[in-house]
């Protein structure tokens, strides 16, 4: 006869109940004490690597996921990085490998990174006032900085963590990673200039941010150097649609058909200018020469004959992390910073201050 409500089975034959696992599970099987495992977890100072790494596996092994409002309780920290972007920039370009770059530089650690967006219409200090005034987050990430970049001023004046990807006017005052946009631009007008190129036309990035008036320069004395001519295009930057960078190229091709040579900031600007070259007759590598910065890389399987310049933004996204840890870990000591040169360049491979390659400065 069936019974409607079964009493549960007792005794050896009863089903163990599966439970979350917490500190104590992850000590029980490590043999270490809980606030042992939670200062390892915490990545603190004074437990040795060796330990850390045993409590990390075994933590991963069992699915342990810390609980956030319990940290914060007890540490008064979020163990949160966030990164803000823009929500028109695309995906296919660099942003994408940065956001993996950062989240590896992350892994193992006790922190994770979040995204946090912005409209092209919204005040861009809004997402970085909105983290700063709830807590939400023990430290940001920048990217697009301008030379007088209010949402620095904000952060250096509160005193919250931040690094950011690029540099401003007060770049010596926090962490920061940048490609050195200006020996970009010397070298890409050189190749250019080796190659025969004597006009050559830039896509440069958006005038607001610091590294187009670093990148502008740099290609304006390598054209001088070498008697080419430089012409930037006007009304376009190297962050707009592919429609309108294909627009400008054509436009600037009938204006001055000796146009010969186009050095561009980002691959989905370099292959907006393709198609404007070709849509005038132009020829890649035969009549007219483009490069550009990859990363990936991509745009040789695009056009074989593009010239490339490689931008290391795992580099870039790893070293971010770092220094966004370290500036939560001892807001007092000298901010981690690196400049990295493009290949090819004296002193390629990075140069900046603490943790940052050389010690040079």
């Amino acid at each position: 006869m069936c019974r409607n409500n079964p009493e549960p089975p007792t005794g050896a034959a009863a089903t163990p109940v599966s439970r979350k696992p917490t500190l104590r599970t992850i000590a029980d099987l490590t043999g270490l004490a809980v606030p042992t495992v939670s200062r390892a977890l915490g990545d603190a100072p004074d437990i040795s690597a060796i330990t850390k790494l045993k409590v990390r596996q075994t933590a991963e092994r069992i699915g342990y996921v810390p609980n956030r409002a319990g940290v914060r309780l007890r540490t008064g920290r979020t163990n949160v990085v966030s990164l803000v972007l823009p929500t028109d920039h695309e995906m296919m370009d660099l942003t994408a490998r940065l956001i993996s770059a950062i989240a590896s530089g992350l892994r193992g650690t006790s922190y994770h990174l979040t995204i946090t967006p912005y409209f092209p219409d919204d005040d861009r200090m809004n997402p970085v006032r909105t983290i700063v005034e709830t807590g939400s987050a023990d430290a940001i990430i920048l990217n697009q900085i301008a030379p007088r970049d209010a949402r620095v001023d904000y952060l250096l004046d509160k005193g919250f963590p931040f690094a950011t990807h690029g540099r401003g006017e007060r770049s010596a005052e926090h962490a920061f990673f940048d490609f050195d946009n200006a020996a970009f631009g010397e070298l890409g007008v050189s190749r250019l200039a080796r190659a025969g190129r004597r006009r050559i036309l830039l896509i440069a990035p958006p005038r607001g941010e610091s590294y187009a008036h670093h990148m502008i320069g740099g290609a304006t004395r390598a054209a001088e150097r070498a008697g080419a001519a430089l012409i930037v295009a006007p009304g376009v930057s190297s962050d707009d649609s592919i429609g309108a960078i294909t627009s400008a190229v054509v436009a600037a091709l009938h204006h001055d058909p000796a146009i010969d040579g186009v050095l561009v900031g980002t691959p989905l600007a370099a292959m907006a200018a393709v198609a404007g070259l070709e849509s005038c007759g132009r020829s890649m590598g035969r009549d007219v020469d483009l490069l550009s910065k990859d990363a990936i890389p991509f745009l040789r399987l695009f056009r074989d004959p593009i010239l490339i310049i490689e931008e290391d933004v795992r580099k870039a996204g790893e070293f971010l992390a770092r220094a966004a840890l370290a500036a939560i870990a001892d807001p007092d000591a000298p901010p981690m910073q690196m400049i990295d040169a493009p290949p090819g360049w004296p002193g390629a491979g990075g140069r900046g201050g603490r943790d940052g390659g050389d010690d040079s400065a």
